[in-house]
């Protein structure tokens, strides 16, 4: 070709046509393949981990220098909610909701459903999975399907939580030996290896190994931790000497409406202290999950340093959230079987790709909205059957929120609306109304629902609230436990 060029045509003619075929065409291409390429997804899910409890919330928190470095490199989304859930395992409701991205009931509905794998009801990494990725679990599944029919590879499958003994519960008390660091009470030890640590172990060989792969690859790594028990190496334990551990803002004794919401004395979560709560027995506790939390924190940096290793920050997203939160010791309870931000916000971080660093945005989301994130930056049209939103929108500056208005549920005992800085809380087995200024009352101390000027603010949440139940599924009859707020919906 070059010969028969060279007798036809001027050389400087040649040279042009020569810099077009062997510049011009391979950088169109490779422009076009980085346009198309799927970026790597690495998502990181702690159980039980409350919002306030990293470096982007204020207030006494554990030590978490790697999740606070994730949050400066990334964008946190400051109020990251849960749907709540049908039984006192929350984190099974939030996990299903996760994973086949429907709202709480429905969610409730389709994992209980035999033939929920058909083709149209796949579940998130199944989709990728389609899409080209190589998909990788490890940890905690929690989900009433088979997870070895889900990923491609899977390692250690971790159940609802670490087995535990009589001897984590009705804490602290003079005749109990439990140590947080005692391997020999099995829990997290179980196996010689503190679990988190297990995890990490798994995270980090999978990406030494398939990093250089062509295939792009989606890494579900889901912690057990901070859920009880909760374990700790004892230096993690030390490093939050009682004597400094600070009480919440909201501790008391017992919540007054416990019995009425499903928090009774007979509740598993509830049973791991005394009762009524005292401020020796919240802070044992509240020690031994900021030691976990600063152990599983320690695990992350060790993944976030295999990423780096492996030089993939150019091509891949990081998500890390939680699937609720924990009460532990606020407002007279320790589990997260309540509608009080502590219990219902996690935190929310993503980073990589086009994602600003060092932003923080306020606007209410569902924690589920991973999802349909994760598929929209892998260039997968999202499923009609998947309710939560994508958050690329949000991030990409094209629209500003993804909801007005944030619903949650418990069982038939709770039901929450939050909506422009005010929370609606009710309770129908008391027919119990509460009203909370979540800006100048973040802590939920001050009940608002007997004030005269806020009968229309009530009114106006409990009409948005019914039209959420139909959203979400609920069919509880709150027109008829709520008679008087109903006759204006």
């Amino acid at each position: 070709m070059l010969l028969l060029l060279t007798r036809a045509f001027p050389l400087q003619l040649i040279g042009g046509m020569l810099s077009f075929f062997i510049v011009s065409y391979p950088v169109s291409s490779l422009a076009k393949e980085e346009a198309e390429k799927q970026p790597n997804i690495i998502f990181i899910f702690a159980d039980d981990l409350a919002y306030d409890t990293i470096g982007t919330a204020g207030g006494q928190k554990p030590n978490t220098p790697h999740l606070d470095t994730l949050a400066r490199e990334g964008t946190v989304f400051t109020h990251a909610y849960n749907q709540g859930g049908w039984h006192g395992a929350i984190c099974v409701a939030s996990r299903s909701m996760l994973n086949t991205g429907r709202f709480l009931w429905h969610a409730q509905r389709q994992t209980n459903r035999p033939d929920q794998l058909r083709i149209k009801d796949r579940l998130w990494s199944q989709y990728l999975k389609e899409a080209g990725y190589h998909t990788f679990f490890t940890g905690k599944w929690h989900l009433n399907t088979d997870v070895e029919t889900v990923f491609d590879v899977v390692k250690h499958v971790r159940p609802g939580m670490p087995r535990d003994t009589p001897e984590s519960y009705h804490r602290p008390r003079k005749d109990n030996a439990w140590k947080a660091w005692d391997t020999a009470q099995g829990g997290y030890w179980k196996g010689g290896q503190h679990w988190s640590e297990v995890l990490a172990n798994d995270a980090c060989d999978y990406l030494r190994k398939e990093a250089a792969g062509e295939q792009p690859f989606f890494m579900y790594l889901a912690f057990n931790a901070p859920h009880d028990p909760r374990q700790a190496p004892k230096e993690f334990v030390d490093a939050y000497p009682l004597d400094d551990m600070a009480l919440p803002s909201s501790f008391m004794g017992e919540y007054p409406y416990k019995d009425a919401i499903g928090c009774t004395a007979q509740l598993r979560d509830e049973q791991l202290g005394p009762f009524p709560r005292t401020p020796h027995a919240v802070k044992v506790h509240r020690q031994e999950y900021y030691a976990i939390i600063s152990h599983m924190d320690a695990q992350i940096g060790r993944i976030l340093d295999a990423v780096d290793k492996a030089q993939l920050d150019d091509n891949t997203l990081i998500i890390f959230s939680a699937d609720h939160g924990l009460a532990v010791g606020n407002h007279g309870l320790l589990g997260k079987q309540n509608m009080f931000d502590h219990s219902i916000r996690v935190p929310f971080i993503v980073k990589g790709l086009d994602i600003q660093s060092g932003e923080t945005n306020s606007t209410p989301i569902y924690l589920q909205d991973i999802m349909p994130t994760t598929l929209e930056f892998a260039k997968i049209t999202v499923p009609e059957h998947v309710q939560f939103r994508s958050l690329v929108p949000i991030l990409r500056k094209q629209r500003q929120a993804n909801y007005d208005a944030i619903y949650a549920g418990y069982m038939q005992s709770q039901r929450m609306i939050t909506e422009d800085g005010f929370k609606l809380i009710l309770y129908p087995a008391i027919k119990k109304v509460l009203l909370f200024n979540l800006q100048s009352d973040p802590e939920e101390m001050y009940d608002l629902a007997t004030k005269p000027e806020q009968k229309q603010r009530i009114q106006r949440l409990f009409t948005e609230l019914l039209e959420l139940q139909s959203q979400t599924g609920d069919t509880l009859d709150l027109r008829s436990l709520f008679p008087t707020l109903s006759q204006g919906a």
